[in-house]
């Protein structure tokens, strides 16, 4: 019996070692490929293994003999080892998802479709937005995904931090308003610039050694202390940015120029001074863009002139002006101000088309019957007299009201413009109506209350005719040159099916069952939603929703078309006081114009993308100021029940809008202490283990808010209790 037993424990012993070489194995080409460029002896290599037991220890050495015969691994004549794989290296930008990992998005395209996932310690100190060269592993991780490792950081995306200082006794830190940064910066209390314990600065970053867990920085600005609107705001430029004041030489170039507009200027132009022109803006602006002529022809047709500001006849190239002015590339709109593009002096003084004001303009003028079919146009420089300036209300009630100032033409605008939007929608432009929210501010910036922005006739009314100029414009330069001459067009591509798919998934969470079998139907399909959902309380997360599955419309001088709008061809001409592309447009236009050949495309092309990121930005900037007065207003809210719709569920939340003031804030699943919570991705759900509740995308519920963050500009909220029993109470910062 015992002889027996002790040749069948070989036997299995002997299968055994056989699993575990191949174990081995496939552990030391992990590692060494992980590691790719570095050497490491048997000896090391059990010691980073951590393999303990002497069985397989003695293992080690001849399974890397046969990895090496096999030409899996190198070996040295030292006899060093190292990985022979040729591993990819990509260059891409870091997207810091969380304090685990982050996604590299490459650069290439062609090199990898897919992000590469990075762990914390192989971030190499690498921050969101970095350019860095990563090495992609041959074999993917656990996660199923392409992972790698940072090799080099080649672009640092940005040293400036804004921070709350934490002051102890003997160090202190700031830490980042920034989510996407997640460390700590540590600060010598020589380097706080006298800033003080729960005051916002801004950091700028001096050093980050090999093997230290948090970077050092030096306080450069303390902005006060955290909580004040003022703080706060100049927080969010400093965050993202923006400048606090405009340079000294550009504003000297535009204090200079002559307000006086030639006889010889005026007549270089054609001149609209006396045809019935007026602007059309919201309440608050200064800066105007662009007006609108009108007048009725003998042969019965209608004249209606598209007239922008020309910004370009003030804005010479190679001056201060013109080089901050594609510096900035945009106005930012924040919550409470704007950041203009231009200076005060320009563009609210010589380029806006103030009433009663002779202007220089340039323009596109549409001869069109009273069907709005466009018969003739013609595109070049004008002079106007503005008649008047509307508000979008004011003008908006001359219209339901059939009377005051030029009704009649208002009037008649309003139809035509109606069948020009009938008209694109009907040749597949998509009808996205996002929801807005203005806040009334009182002379402290605290929110007193907010409204939901509507759009009505009169904000179509100008926006058909501001398109219908920019799509006039960008087909003339386009059929002229038959696409070959180099111009600035704002493009938007298909979307992708698969992306649009999964966004049915959510809408028929949200009860609405739609199909996109092809991309000719996206649009139809797409604008009977919108319908369907106007008003109703998931209007805007499905609007969200939409648009993010949709590809991103951006600056190029490829002559692509524009899906949003089922354009052929489009550009942005209609508002340079505020955007550079529509400057590059009218200096692109005024050289064809004047029988110029077509320029390199390059120049215009790096252009093109700056400007696209300077959008984002800007976008981004908004969004933060809006989100900021948005927690700032539910912490001052009565502390209430509020009506609310699940907008979205992750693995550690629930995010939830609240209908009354389109504020989202988060029910994180630690806090949900009825129940424990899986949270199912493939269907967008949480499913409670013992209740099988289930919480759902789309949901209505009832919430109430038990803290706020202005620092971190989020809200925390509870499912409120059917008994009425009291939330704890909230915690406000």
């Amino acid at each position: 019996m015992g002889r027996k037993s002790d040749k069948k424990n070989k036997s299995k012993n002997k299968g055994g070692n056989s699993n575990d070489s191949a174990n081995l194995a496939r552990r030391i080409l992990q590692f060494l490929d992980a590691h790719y460029g570095e050497e490491f002896n048997s000896s090391q290599l059990i010691k980073r293994l951590e393999i303990r037991d002497s069985l397989n220890k003695g293992a080690v050495e001849p399974v890397l003999f046969e990895l090496v015969a096999a030409g899996s691994i190198s070996k040295s004549p030292r006899n060093y080892f190292s990985s022979s794989q040729d591993p990819g290296f990509i260059e891409g930008i870091v997207d810091n998802v969380n304090p685990r990992f982050a996604f590299i998005k490459p650069l290439d395209p062609k090199k990898s479709e897919d992000d590469i996932l990075v762990k914390e310690p192989d971030l190499k100190q690498a921050l969101d937005g970095d350019k860095v060269r990563i090495m992609v592993f041959p074999v993917k991780g656990k996660t199923g995904r392409t992972e790698g490792k940072v090799l080099e950081i080649l672009e640092r995306n940005r040293d400036e931090f804004v921070g709350r200082v934490e002051i102890s006794p003997r160090f202190a830190f700031v830490v980042p308003d920034f989510k996407k940064m997640h460390k700590d910066i540590f600060v010598h209390k020589g380097d706080l610039m006298g800033a003080e314990h729960n005051e916002k600065v801004i950091i700028k970053l001096t050093e980050w050694r090999d093997g230290d867990k948090n970077p050092s920085g030096k306080v450069i600005r303390v902005l006060g202390k955290a909580g004040l609107h003022e703080v706060e705001i100049h927080s969010i430029m400093a965050e993202f940015g923006l400048p606090f004041e405009y340079p000294e030489e550009p504003d000297a170039e535009a204090n200079e120029i002559s307000e006086k507009i030639t006889s010889k200027e005026i007549k270089s132009r054609k001149d609209f001074r006396d045809v019935t022109t007026f602007t059309i803006d919201p309440v608050d602006a200064k800066d105007f863009d662009d007006a609108i002529s009108y007048r009725e022809l003998e042969n019965g047709n209608l004249e209606i002139g598209v007239h922008i500001a020309d910004v370009t006849h003030y804005v010479q190239p190679q001056t201060a002006l013109e080089k901050e002015a594609l510096n900035r590339a945009t106005s930012v709109y924040l919550v409470d101000r704007t950041i203009p593009m231009l200076p005060e002096r320009l563009s609210n003084g010589l380029c806006s088309l103030r009433p009663n004001e002779d202007k220089l303009t340039f323009a596109c003028v549409f001869e069109v019957d009273r069907e709005a079919n466009v018969l003739k146009h013609w595109i070049g420089r004008t002079v106007i007299h503005s008649n008047r300036r509307f508000a979008y209300e004011e003008a908006q009630e001359n219209i339901d009201k059939q009377a005051g100032d030029f009704y009649e033409e208002l009037t008649l605008l309003n139809t035509l413009a109606k069948k020009v939007r009938k008209r694109r929608f009907d040749h597949g432009a998509v009808n996205f109506e996002t929801v807005e929210v203005k806040f009334d501010l009182d002379a402290n910036g605290k929110p007193l209350g907010l409204k939901v922005k509507e759009r009505k006739d009169i904000h179509k009314l100008i926006e058909e005719f501001m398109l219908l100029a920019n799509k006039y414009v960008a087909e003339f330069i386009f059929n002229k040159g038959k696409g070959k001459d180099t111009f600035v067009y704002r493009i938007h591509d298909s979307p992708d099916l698969e992306r649009l798919e999964t966004f049915s998934g959510f809408a028929r969470r949200f009860g609405h069952e739609i199909s996109i079998t092809s991309e000719n139907k996206i649009s139809l399909v797409l604008n009977k939603l919108m319908e369907e959902i106007q008003g109703k309380p998931e209007q805007n997360v499905l609007e969200q929703l939409a648009i993010r599955s949709m590809a991103k419309a951006k600056y190029t001088t490829e002559p692509k078309g524009h899906f949003g709008l089922a354009f052929a061809h489009y550009t942005h001409f209609t508002s340079p006081i505020r955007r550079y592309p529509d400057m590059m447009v009218h200096r692109l236009l005024d050289h064809y114009l004047e029988g110029g050949k077509s320029p390199d495309a390059k120049d215009w092309e790096e252009k093109c993308l700056h400007s696209s990121e300077r959008e984002k930005r800007a976008a981004d900037a908004e969004r933060a100021s809006i989100k900021y007065k948005q927690v700032e207003f539910m912490s001052l809210a009565e502390q209430k029940d509020y009506d609310g719709i699940v907008a979205g569920v992750t693995e550690w939340g629930v995010f939830v809008e609240i209908t009354e003031t389109k504020c989202e804030g988060m029910i994180r699943l630690q806090d949900m202490d009825d129940d424990y919570y899986d949270f199912d991705q493939k269907n967008m759900r949480l499913i409670g283990s013992r209740t099988k509740k289930m919480i759902t995308l789309g949901d209505k519920v009832k919430v109430r808010v038990v803290k706020t963050d202005i620092d971190r500009r989020t809200i925390d909220l509870e499912f409120a209790d059917n008994d009425g029993k009291k939330s704890r109470p909230r915690a406000f910062r």
